[in-house]
């Protein structure tokens, strides 16, 4: 029992902190073929806990992972479970932002994968009145692919459209038509979305400049974040942008990828689009803290790797920013000695030294101690470990966890500071009161006669709560 209960919490945090790509100090093969592991050796000996992660918050590419696992294994489900592994399943392939669920449905398609369950669960997604015709022009290749091979009926001007396209004489659905006139006239670009109008504007031979003024309107928001952060001649600098409509870590990323002198020169800007994204953020996880203490690891490994770049120090920015709107007292210690003065101005830089500035947070006396860090102490190695061991024994009133952005792929885990705190995968800010809640699970569970048990009431409060209707009882 207490080995199913460390398996499952071990899968948890891996796919909390890890996408499979490339970390600091590991490759995205390393990392790829960890997760595929992890995956298989969960999905075949727990496969209802398995199912229940998705609605812990995990991160989307393990929860599209999850999904397309169960999907095409659906013979082993058990009777007993297979209702509430159907609800699951579908629930999270709608939560899933809308591109990442099209390109699963594609790639099942493309493993072959068409057994009655997909079909239903394909079926029921395409033909969603509110979007079908939207997703059928702004994911056409997937779409078809994904209909195609789950035997979706193709009607109406849908089949219309997927066998003419442009050169139908017209449609009545006005997203089709839409389609159709921009291929022959400029102005109709503008009202398709930003990927679709981007490739037509192309066609007509639109000034880059003009086009991207002209198409704001029609981005969402992480595509006008990217645009704005594009460097290319300065293209996206007048775009406006909505924090509320962002996740605080993207935003910390954006933050992150200016010079120091574009972030002094931006400075009330940056910190109000900070701000507002993980106010937003905070109100919508409905978190709460009262005196909170967080150490900030910006050793030169928070600069990440070229696929992640700078991503662990953007976790740990979005996640003060995160606290800060959500807590009665917070207080940010960094390594590196000295203070940078406002954490809109870290950077990557020097050894890892967690031991200084985890006493000086312990010195706060906070009821919580969040560490956001790789694990990876070289200054001197080892030190937290036992700081926080003598701190468990003479502040036991102070909660501490360590939030780990990175996976190390030999150990299958995130690497942990020392075994009497908890370590957790993170990936984004916004998973923070959901690792918080876990973490107390997992040291409440280490010293609980019950362990297998208390994993699966902790999942079942979780699994309602993801299954409720949206704006209904949690």
């Amino acid at each position: 029992m207490c080995v199913a209960r460390e398996d499952v919490l071990t899968f948890v945090n891996a796919c909390f902190a890890s996408t499979g790509q490339r970390e600091f100090y590991s490759d995205g093969a390393g990392q790829r073929v960890s997760l595929a592991f992890l995956h298989a050796y969960v999905a075949g000996n727990y496969r209802a806990l398995y199912a229940r992660t998705l609605a812990l918050g995990l991160n989307h590419a393990n929860q599209a992972r999850i999904v397309g696992t169960l999907l095409a294994s659906g013979r082993e489900a058990r009777a007993q479970s297979r209702g509430e592994e159907n609800a699951l399943v579908t629930r999270a392939l709608h939560a899933l932002p809308t591109h990442r669920a099209m390109h699963l449905l594609e790639g099942l398609a493309e493993a072959g994968v068409n057994n009655r369950r997909t079909r239903a669960i394909t079926r029921a997604y395409l033909d969603s009145p509110r979007s079908k015709a939207f997703r059928a022009v702004k994911y056409r290749r997937s779409f078809r692919r994904a209909a195609l091979h789950a035997h979706v009926p193709l009607d109406g001007e849908t089949l219309s459209f997927f066998a003419r396209g442009w050169k139908e004489r017209r449609f009545t659905t006005p997203i089709f038509e839409t389609f159709r006139r921009a291929h022959y006239a400029e102005k109709d670009l503008y009202a398709l979305p930003y990927s679709i109008a981007e490739g037509l504007a192309a066609k007509h031979g639109v000034e880059r400049a003009a086009f991207l003024a002209r198409i704001e309107a029609r981005m969402t928001p992480t595509e006008l974040l990217r645009r704005r952060a594009a460097s290319e001649a300065d293209e996206g600098k007048g775009f406006a942008l909505d924090g509320t409509k962002l996740s605080p870590t993207k935003v910390a990323s954006y933050v992150l990828s200016l010079s120091i002198a574009d972030r002094k020169a931006r400075e009330v800007e940056l910190r109000a689009l900070l701000s507002s994204s993980a106010s937003a953020a905070a109100g919508r996880s409905l978190a709460r803290f009262e005196n909170v203490a967080i150490v900030v690891d910006r050793s030169y490994s928070s600069s990440g790797s070229r696929e992640k770049a700078r991503r662990p120090l953007a976790v740990a920015l979005a996640s003060v920013a995160f606290l800060r709107a959500c807590s009665a007292r917070v207080t940010v210690h960094l390594t590196g000695g000295e203070a940078c003065g406002d954490e809109i101005f870290l950077a990557p830089r020097g050894t890892t030294d967690l031991a200084t500035p985890v006493l000086a947070a312990l010195a706060t006396s906070p009821d919580l101690l969040l560490i956001v860090s790789d694990g990876y102490e070289n200054d001197p190695a080892g030190v937290t470990g036992k700081v926080l061991e003598v701190a468990a024994r003479i502040a036991p009133a102070t909660f501490v966890v360590h939030l780990n952005p990175v996976l190390d792929a030999e150990a299958l885990a995130p690497k942990s500071l020392t075994p009497r705190v908890p370590t957790l995968g993170i990936r984004e800010a916004e998973d923070l009161p959901a690792l918080v809640a876990l973490a107390r699970f997992a040291r409440e569970g280490d010293a609980a006669t019950s362990t297998l048990d208390a994993l699966e009431r902790h999942l079942d409060a979780r699994v309602r709560a993801f299954l409720s209707p949206p704006g209904g009882a949690s």
